[in-house]
């Protein structure tokens, strides 16, 4: 399968760079770009890519909102693209507002080429979620602000095990894997915390966790 991607980013030297690495791989192709957060937007509902590299700082409309855009507009998609922030900026404000859109991924531009097409390739063939190491610092930040939320979700001892381990960056086969359960086990786990925690995404699941205290314990 041929993976389509979009790059949206305001300098054209960028475009045009990341088009060159990922255009010379004979399982990707790039099908769209654009300068502005409105143009991803677009690019999204038009179906077209399965990845988005999203720059932060963007005329009309940044890369955070514009991702925010896409995803609380999913169900009008042909596809739900999964989107990759690709930043200049080395900043936790900007990894957790990523996370609060409903991002699946977080790199550096400096990021090595090899890097940047292997977590192309990662979050088009699975449901993991890309964010650099740095992102345990919000453990620190934001850990705590909601301390009685699972309880409150009424999520389950062994959901609660799932949800820290989505925290930790774990897909759905690993975490099966790491809890000896069968993979639609695991996904009905997954589909019920969303349902008790009222969130739409692995994401927004994500945020809880930091929320709850649940990670950085």
């Amino acid at each position: 399968m041929t993976l389509r991607v979009a790059i949206v980013d305001d300098e054209d030297l960028i475009r045009t760079g990341f088009s060159a690495i990922i255009s010379a791989e004979e399982d990707m192709e790039v099908v769209a770009e654009a300068a502005d957060g409105v143009g991803a937007v677009n690019i999204a509902r038009s179906g077209a890519a399965d990845v988005i590299l999203m720059d932060v700082r963007m005329p009309k409309v940044n890369g955070i909102a514009a991702t925010r855009q896409i995803l609380e507009g999913a169900g009008t998609h042909l596809t739900v693209p999964k989107i990759l922030i690709v930043t200049t900026f080395e900043n936790d404000d900007y990894v957790y507002q990523a996370l609060q859109a409903g991002a699946d991924g977080f790199l550096l531009k400096r990021t090595r080429a090899d890097d940047l097409l292997a977590a192309i390739r990662l979050l088009a063939r699975s449901d993991s979620l890309l964010f650099p190491d740095k992102i345990r610092r919000l453990a620190t930040s934001h850990r705590g602000l909601k301390p009685h939320l699972l309880a409150q979700a009424g999520l389950s001892q062994r959901e609660s095990q799932v949800l820290k381990l989505m925290a930790n960056g774990l897909s759905n086969d690993e975490i099966a894997r790491e809890l000896f359960l069968g993979r639609e086990t695991v996904k009905s786990h997954v589909g019920s915390i969303y349902r008790k925690l009222a969130v739409r995404d692995r994401t927004q699941a994500v945020i809880a966790a930091y929320e709850s205290g649940l990670v950085g314990t």
